[in-house]
């Protein structure tokens, strides 16, 4: 069963084989080939020891050799893992206390899933699958290697693991499997942020269809475990259903962006009033909603900038400007929503309407849409300091530094907003000028928006 894996992967191989060491292809570049699917993570485990690794090939680096991982620089250019085989002489939930191992098998042995434990030699393209991985691959079912509730305890992780795999293959969770998982979810607590973090950005980066995973997330208990915010979601009428579409709608190269519609609903129970007609109305969910957004990003440790931008996204997701809005109308809207997160907001906006038809249609945001870049073209001076004149113009103008610049600039700026024309130095310091005298009226930001 030839795999057609690199040149380079051969040649390593060939160099360990040469010296007198086992070696064997590993992992997802198996599992991902044996699926017909490309692959570029080619790892190899080895019989030989970090130190014979390093001794056999000129540039290598040491980027897990306390776990004998040692990287390799093909002939490509690329960095190849290969890794002493290992067994679990301790595991704790977390992580797992190793030891170096001597065959093949002993290091299939640790592996979470049966697909995952398959190994094929390079050399004599010779498939090694003392787990049967081949047969769940064909039968498109996720089954652990050897007694589930074992290799859960061992690493929790592996319960995100399975739901991400069985929703990126489309696989049924074997249910001896399924049960054991469901079991280990009230345990997910001990994880690091950062796994937890990571497998859900996997999640939403991986796939288009995302909302598989998350489904089973919902399924499994892990939701409840782990997201109670969106756990709550679950639970009001058909925010679930809209947000897993609005999900599956976005691209995977925008993984923040789908965690954004992800959560773009938290804030919706908190929210939920009866109206006037018998049913629900959520006003104001919005805000709740940014709320528990920051609060789910700062619990998985995203970093600032991150959160910032899920935040934001989620807080301002209805914020549009009326369908009949001049430009000046739309000058204003852009001084709460930046350029840099306007193509976000739209593309949020298209997914959560393709979520959810009903609502006003695609037609209207369209038209907002193609407005808002027509005023983006003309580079609109949406800041004080896109203004023809600054403080040391004012300066010239005999003012002293203070707090009066600041009014005077705030004041210019919400007329330049209204009138971009007026944006030439001449106009403003005239303006200013005007401004500046004893009775002259400096208009607040409420005054001249209103």
């Amino acid at each position: 069963m030839q795999l057609d894996p690199p040149l380079a992967v051969l040649d390593i191989a060939k160099k360990l084989e040469s010296a007198g060491h086992d070696v064997w292809a590993v992992g997802g570049a198996v599992r991902d080939t044996l699926l017909g699917l490309h692959t570029g993570d080619w790892d190899l485990a080895t019989s030989a020891r970090p130190e014979d690794v390093r001794g056999l090939f000129k540039r290598t680096f040491p980027i897990g050799i306390e776990h004998g991982t040692v990287g390799v620089l093909g002939a490509d250019g690329v960095l190849y893992e290969v890794t002493t085989f290992r067994r679990d002489v301790e595991t704790t939930g977390r992580h797992a206390v190793v030891e170096f191992a001597h065959t093949i098998d002993e290091d299939l042995a640790r592996r979470d899933f049966t697909f995952n434990a398959i190994a094929w030699h390079p050399i004599r393209d010779e498939v090694r699958d003392p787990h049967h991985g081949l047969d769940d691959l064909k039968a498109a079912v996720l089954r652990t290697v050897g007694d589930p509730a074992d290799r859960f305890a061992e690493d929790y992780l592996r319960v995100l693991r399975a739901l991400r795999f069985a929703g990126h293959f489309v696989l049924q969770v074997d249910p001896a499997t399924w049960s054991a998982l469901a079991a280990a979810t009230p345990q997910l607590g001990i994880l690091s942020a950062e796994r937890v973090r990571d497998e859900l950005l996997k999640v939403l980066s991986k796939t288009p269809h995302a909302s598989a995973a998350l489904e089973m997330y919902r399924e499994s208990g892990v939701l409840a475990a782990l997201y109670p915010e969106l756990q709550a979601v679950t639970e009001a009428e058909d925010a679930w259903t809209v947000t897993l579409r609005a999900v599956d709608s976005l691209s995977p190269r925008r993984p923040l962006l789908r965690l954004a519609a992800l959560l773009h609903a938290t804030g919706m129970p908190a929210a939920r009033a009866k109206d006037l007609r018998g049913g629900f109305r959520y006003t104001g969910h919005e805000r709740f909603g940014a709320l528990r957004a920051r609060a789910v990003m700062e619990r998985l440790k995203a970093s600032n900038a991150d959160t910032e931008y899920v935040t934001n996204l989620v807080a301002r997701q209805s914020d549009l400007f009326p369908p009949d809005a001049p430009d000046a109308g739309v000058r204003r809207w852009l001084l709460h929503i930046p350029p840099s997160l306007v193509n976000d907001f739209f593309r949020l906006r298209f997914a959560l309407w393709r979520g959810n038809p009903s609502t006003r249609g695609d037609r209207d945001l369209k038209e907002r849409w193609s407005h808002v870049r027509k005023v983006l073209a003309t580079k609109p001076p949406l800041s004080t300091s896109d203004l023809a004149i600054n403080g040391s113009d004012l300066k010239m103008l005999g003012l002293k530094p203070g707090p009066r610049f600041g009014e005077i600039l705030n004041a210019l700026h919400q007329r330049v907003i209204d009138d971009p024309a007026l944006n030439e130095k001449a106009t403003l310091t005239g303006l200013a000028r005007d401004l500046a005298e004893p009775d002259g009226a400096v208009d607040s930001e409420d005054d001249a928006s209103a």
